[in-house]
């Protein structure tokens, strides 16, 4: 109001003054020669204060102004240098504070495993990143950075964070409130950390489990995917029912801005060759690879992420037509545009070839932001060369730039650029690793529960009271291969000492009756099982943990000695098989000697969810994300295929019911008359 009453008074004076004159011209002042000087000095003073009011009044600093006000005047400011700093990413480890100021850089990221320190808190991401935060805040306009991380299943990359099931697991539940929920967990944890930007979700159609990326996709059915889209308003916040289609929204210091990757086509690439190209027409991308960034546009996703592959030989990092044509043209997303890690130095073969080629080709194609990790200063001086040649036009940077301060300015940053310690209890807190339990159970996939086909005599859900009980296999007691990638490393790690949570086998242990003998050999021989009278035996087996091309696989076989252990194990006791992949792999020659088989997927850290089930205290109820197929020649194999002839199809998966639910039915079955008492016997000794 200050500045608008002096305005008043500016506008007053000048008025009198008008009116004075006009009295002197009609004779009826006298001496005015002394009123003269005396208003002309008024004026000049009033107009000094105002200015200098003024002067103090920044635009883009108050945030009652419209957020594409605050933008405008913010660009007015800056100069080449300024705008092409906020579209540089850079990796943490070459950040600091004179790096931030110096070059006005816009964002850093931690990259698969870039921490502060091992085992490091959340006090020491808030203070690492705080002092970053400072470095930006100090240059000439005072623009903060955004931080950004991988948090594709839980905040991955934090010790003792809470890890939820890979997004193949989140596939199998069908449940879009569950992935939301998960979504809210994972962004207050990461804002416990102090990060309010995480690279997530993956909103890939996998069409080729040979792909090391496909358990990152939450299925083979573009639906499904649509549908888990959901997680998007949990990270971010219920985007507000006024809002227009395509302007993102982060709702306020407990919310993350998201990013939908990788656009487009990444998980429909030939043989499923991570980055390679994907052959297919403009309809089948539009049709599937498309529809969930329609959604995720709807729900006002901040950011998208640019895939490393190609379309019908056209490395996406510089196609115009689909990054500016058809994602900020018909779509109409106004957020930011983000590289993935190097990727601009992937449009050239070999990589970084002719690197000033690649910056053009990349900014002309529409990528806002560039994750260049390391050489950053390179792709400064490029930018900024091909700005001032013409090349790339003043425009295209307004607009890149225009979009992240945008998000910026919607995310509150310039209002509250630094983080505090007032969320440090929510990583790994124990809701969450309910919350992440539940995620377990409802992923599992029951795809066998018996000898033969018609199960006419379950073995699920298991007694918790016998004698002995034998657990294999060396997936049962490693947490490591139980969370897979992207699990505090980029390629994630083996063992139980790199962050905190329940194997399988200390969940079997803490589930079955204290009466119960477990007995745990990783690789046990024949005649061990033989002579040992198990009641029954539990075999954990899959997949060693693996990330991006790493994990391409043209064989998708078992990680030795799981078909051993299957082996020694099942012929000689009841056994019960829990696969842990990322994907479907091998198990048909091994299916017969099986009697009970348990698709996990990749759990994370809260094994517990895995015993909930399989002992009766919930029910199986998760159905297979994508098909299970025979053999790899098969590959690809998606439902509605011609020659869709799968061991298991999409969709597939055997229900039961909790010891809870089989007492309540036979009792109610009692009630009307049609009492079963083998039935409710059984249930009561299951339940003991």
């Amino acid at each position: 109001m200050a500045r608008t009453n002096d305005k008043h008074c500016v506008i007053s004076l000048f008025c009198w003054f008008i009116r004075v004159k006009e009295e002197l011209g009609s004779g009826r002042v006298r001496m005015a020669w002394v009123s003269l000087p005396v208003v002309g000095m008024l004026l000049v003073w009033w107009w000094v204060g105002f200015s200098a009011v003024n002067a103090d009044y920044i635009k883009y600093k108050d945030a009652n102004q419209p957020v594409a006000a605050r933008v405008g005047d913010l660009l007015s400011r800056m100069t080449l240098e300024e705008k092409i700093g906020q579209m540089v990413q850079i990796d943490r480890s070459v950040a600091n504070v004179d790096t931030m100021r110096t070059y006005f850089i816009g964002s850093v990221l931690s990259g698969g495993g870039s921490a502060p320190l091992p085992e490091a808190s959340a006090e020491d991401w808030v203070n690492m990143i705080n002092e970053f935060q400072k470095g930006a805040l100090a240059s000439r306009l005072g623009i903060p950075m955004i931080y950004g991380i991988d948090a594709v299943h839980g905040h991955n990359n934090v010790y003792n964070a809470t890890i939820f099931p890979h997004n193949v697991g989140l596939g199998a539940t069908r449940d879009p409130e569950l992935v939301r929920r998960i979504g809210s967990a994972t962004a207050l944890e990461a804002r416990a950390t102090g990060i309010p930007y995480v690279f997530a979700p993956c909103i890939a159609v996998c069409r080729d489990p040979r792909w090391g990326r496909c358990y990152e996709s939450y299925s083979e059915d573009h639906k499904i995917v649509q549908e888990m889209t959901e997680i998007i308003s949990g990270l971010q916040g219920d985007i507000p029912a006024n809002s227009r289609k395509g302007v993102p929204y982060v709702g306020g210091n407990k919310k993350v801005a998201a990013c939908a990757k990788h656009f487009v086509g990444d998980g429909g690439t030939t043989r499923g060759i991570n980055e390679n190209n994907t052959v297919v027409d403009r309809h089948e991308l539009l049709s599937i690879h498309m529809p969930a960034y329609s959604d995720s546009i709807i729900k006002g996703v901040a950011t998208v992420m640019i895939s490393y592959s190609s379309w019908n030989g056209e490395k996406m990092h510089a196609n115009h037509d689909l990054v500016t044509g058809f994602l900020k043209g018909t779509l109409k997303f106004k957020g930011f545009v983000i590289s993935d890690w190097e990727g601009v130095d992937r449009i050239t073969s070999p990589p970084h070839a002719n690197y000033s080629y690649s910056v053009q080709a990349s900014i002309l194609a529409g990528l806002d932001m560039i994750m260049i990790p390391f050489k950053y200063i390179e792709f400064i001086d490029d930018l900024i060369s091909l700005v001032k040649n013409n090349v790339v036009p003043m425009d295209r940077i307004d607009d890149a730039v225009g979009r992240i301060l945008l998000v910026k300015f919607t995310m509150g940053l310039f209002e509250n650029p630094l983080a505090d310690l007032s969320l440090v209890n929510e990583l790994g807190s124990q809701a969450h690793r309910d919350l992440a339990r539940e995620a377990v159970r409802k992923s599992l996939v029951l795809l066998k529960n018996g000898k033969n086909g018609t199960n006419p005599n379950p073995v699920i859900p298991l007694p918790k009271k016998v004698s002995k009980i034998l657990v294999a296999g060396s997936h049962a007691d490693n947490l490591g291969y139980q969370c897979g990638g992207w699990t505090m490393e980029w390629q994630g790690f083996s063992g139980n000492n790199y962050t905190r949570g329940t194997t399988i086998l200390s969940a079997i242990k803490s589930t079955v009756d204290s009466s119960t003998e477990i007995i745990y050999r990783e690789n046990p021989d024949g005649n061990f099982v033989k002579s040992n009278n198990f009641a029954y035996a539990i075999v954990v087996v899959g997949e060693h943990p693996y990330a991006e091309t790493s994990g391409d696989s043209m064989n998708l076989t078992m990680a030795e000695p799981g078909p051993s252990v299957i082996s020694n194990v099942c012929e000689s006791v009841k056994c019960i098989v829990i696969v842990i992949s990322g994907r479907p792999i091998v198990i048909e020659p091994y299916i017969s000697s099986i009697d009970a088989l348990v698709a996990a997927w990749l759990p994370g850290t809260e094994g517990q969810g895995i015993t909930d089930v399989l002992f009766g205290d919930h029910e199986f109820s998760g159905k297979l994300p994508r098909t299970w197929f025979r053999t790899v020649d098969q590959l690809p194999m998606n439902f509605g295929d011609p020659h869709y002839d799968p061991l298991f199809p999409l969709g597939f998966g055997i229900e039961t019911e909790s010891i809870k639910e089989l007492v309540t039915r036979s009792t109610s079955d009692g009630v009307v008359g049609r009492p079963c008492m083998l039935v409710l016997v059984l249930a009561l000794i299951l339940s003991l």
